[in-house]
């Protein structure tokens, strides 16, 4: 195919613009080929077997002949097509459609007076198409005895890997062999696909580069995409890998490498695949911190390459810190600080006991420091954590136990309300959550999603509405409106798809869209423009425009008290109000999505309005009096 589009591109250069799809006068899906004045264009066309050529009329009258020229001479084409003529327009007129089945080179012309004479002559070139490209994983994929292999590949994301350009050598283990394996381990499938050693084990099945079994020798070594090696040996006819694991169909070519079938899977041994998450996953006094390092999802970065140094405090250490806090395992495992306390036990870099010092300060994950002591052979850390086993070591890292729970202090931890109050574009957003009394709120445990509008869209409501940034504040809706830009729970960009609606805690509706072609969160209105800022307690989402509720406590007004306005539909500058409010009344202009335009103060009686800067489209006006309001549609053309 991508020769093809090579050709394809080629002949579009050379020969004038293709075009396909079924939107022409004919409706039929295929390379289109106008007749205009004298001339086809394209005057050549290169398609593959299969594919059809339409010709349209845009000027003239024209057939098409592909059964002898002007000259009454055979065009000797593989197979003939004729269509007769057709007056065209500039819209097109549909002369006909062929679909070429034969492998050739296709003359035609327009029989129509003296059109050939004047080089009213085509050419349509047909090719075989390529040969399907075949890859490493279509041969497992199309393997009735790698199901197993095929699903775990796919676990593993491992599939565009094997798809791609290569060349690849897998060893490719089938059903059975894999069956086996999951009885002797004891474990299902499923446990299998969710293993996070599963990715590690499938690259130790593959190897870079072509290797046939012509060139395989005995006592070879391979080295795998995985970094460690397999050793062949070759006994007679037989060839095994790992001593165990016996070839039985080798050879199966693919255009990016070749498959050999083995009748066992290839484990790396255990020092070639131990992980820091190995060492506190195989561990009896680990139960708890494993549990909670797969809540938090760093099991895969515990697996990665590292290297990493981990404090691990033992199930003993953290059941006394459960009690101390008064809280349950659950609750631990649910709460939002989880992620930050354990990247608090983890130092990047390998540091073994032999070099670790009295008062040394290390760096953590999580970004603070934890403080080493040493007296004679006692190890503590934060001078309460004793180290009662070191350099259990991995071959990413190393693991030292420890009794207690390490936790940061509390001017280590971090609010959504620190991170609102440490920005520089939300000095308005400060003011008015200290306004509104959320200070405590926005400390709490949480866990909360905040969506915070900068400066500037606090700045840009204040002019749409015709007042100052502090008559915002001065808002007696202020905390309903902040509490509008919060969510109850944790809500990173990655949880809210296309369509996501959350409620935010005044319990209206914030519905969340992604713009097209882009990875851009919208939340109502108002765009995402730096997401994931996390907190101890929740995460802080960026903004470009304050989000507006739906105005509450509010009832609407009697009919004797219906608002007037005309003239409706309106097209000119100015439109009057009429109906019954107080002195002291404020008109509300809402768009078509509920969006606030504006709002000023309204005087009594009949009220003229300017509504020249509003685009043609429908709107509401409200006018709030006391605790009614009275409202009606407008149509600006």
């Amino acid at each position: 195919m991508k020769q093809f589009l090579m050709v394809l591109g080629f002949f579009m250069l050379a020969s004038g613009s293709l075009v396909f799809g079924q939107d022409n006068p004919c409706g039929v899906e295929g390379v289109v080929v106008e007749a205009s004045s004298t001339q086809f264009t394209p005057s050549n066309v290169e398609i593959e077997m299969g594919q059809t050529v339409v010709w349209v009329n845009v000027q003239g009258t024209h057939d098409v002949n592909g059964v002898e020229s002007s000259i009454g001479e055979s065009w000797n084409n593989p197979e003939t097509f004729s269509f007769g003529a057709v007056v065209g327009t500039s819209e097109g007129v549909c002369i006909g459609s062929h679909t070429f089945t034969m492998e050739g080179i296709y003359d035609y012309d327009c029989s129509i007076g003296n059109h050939a004479q004047n080089g009213m002559v085509a050419t349509v070139v047909v090719t075989s198409p390529p040969p399907p490209v075949t890859t490493v994983m279509d041969i497992i994929a199309g393997s009735d005895d790698h199901t197993l292999l095929e699903a775990a590949i796919l676990a593993a994301g491992l599939d565009d890997a094997l798809n791609g350009e290569g060349p690849l050598t897998v060893f490719a283990p089938t059903d059975d062999a894999i069956t086996s394996l999951l009885g002797t381990l004891g474990i299902t499938a499923e446990e299998l696909l969710a293993s996070p050693m599963l990715s590690n084990i499938l690259l130790y099945h593959v190897a870079g580069g072509l290797v046939m079994s012509s060139d395989l020798s005995d006592n070879q070594s391979i080295e795998m995409l995985q970094g460690d090696f397999v050793l062949i040996n070759i006994n007679g006819d037989q060839v095994t890998v790992n001593q165990d694991a016996v070839v039985t169909a080798p050879d199966l070519s693919a255009d990016n490498g070749v498959v050999h079938v083995i009748d066992e899977v290839l484990l790396p041994t255990p020092d070639q695949m131990t992980t820091v998450m190995d060492i506190i996953a195989g561990s009896d006094d680990h139960t708890l911190l494993e549990a909670a390092i797969l809540a938090a999802g760093l099991d895969d970065a515990l697996n990665g390459e590292g290297p990493l140094t981990v404090f691990a405090p033992t199930d003993d250490a953290i059941t006394s810190l459960l009690g101390t806090l008064g809280i349950t395992a659950e609750e631990l495992l649910a709460s939002p600080m989880l992620s930050n306390i354990l990247l608090y036990h983890v130092a990047g870099g390998l540091v073994m006991s032999s070099d670790l010092s009295d008062n040394q300060s290390i760096e953590m994950l999580q970004g603070d420091f934890v403080l080493i002591n040493i007296n004679g052979d006692q190890v503590t850390v934060n001078q309460d954590a004793v180290v009662t086993a070191p350099d259990l070591s991995a071959d990413n890292g190393v693991v030292h136990v420890i009794d207690e729970v390490l936790l940061p202090t509390p001017d280590q931890m971090t609010t959504v309300l620190d991170i609102i109050n440490a920005s520089d574009n939300h000095t308005t957003l400060q003011a008015a959550i200290v306004e509104a009394g959320l200070e405590g709120a926005l400390s709490s445990e949480g866990p909360l999603t905040v969506f915070a509008p900068t400066d500037a869209a606090f700045e840009a409501l204040a002019t749409a509405l015709g007042v100052t940034v502090s008559g915002l504040l001065a808002s007696p809706n202020l905390s309903e409106i902040l509490q509008h830009h919060v969510v109850d729970g944790l809500y990173l960009a990655a949880d809210l798809p296309e369509g996501t609606i959350l409620s935010s805690l005044i319990g209206d509706d914030l519905v969340f869209t992604i713009m097209e072609g882009t990875d851009m969160v919208h939340v109502n209105d108002a765009m995402v423009m730096v997401p994931d800022l996390i907190a101890d307690n929740g995460v802080v989402h960026v903004i470009d425009a304050v989000l507006l509720p739906t105005i509450s406590g509010i009832e609407e007004a009697e009919k004797g008290l219906a608002l007037q306005l005309f003239p409706n539909p309106v097209s000119q500058d100015m439109v009057q109000l009429t109906g019954n409010w107080d002195a002291g009344s404020t008109l509300v202009v809402c768009d078509a999505s509920g969006r606030l335009v504006f709002s000023q103060p309204m005087s009594s009686g009949t009220h003229a309005w300017n509504v020249e800067a509003l685009p043609a489209g429908m709107y509401s006006a409200t006018v709030l009096s006391g605790l009614t309001r009275q409202t009606v549609s407008l149509i600006v053309q």
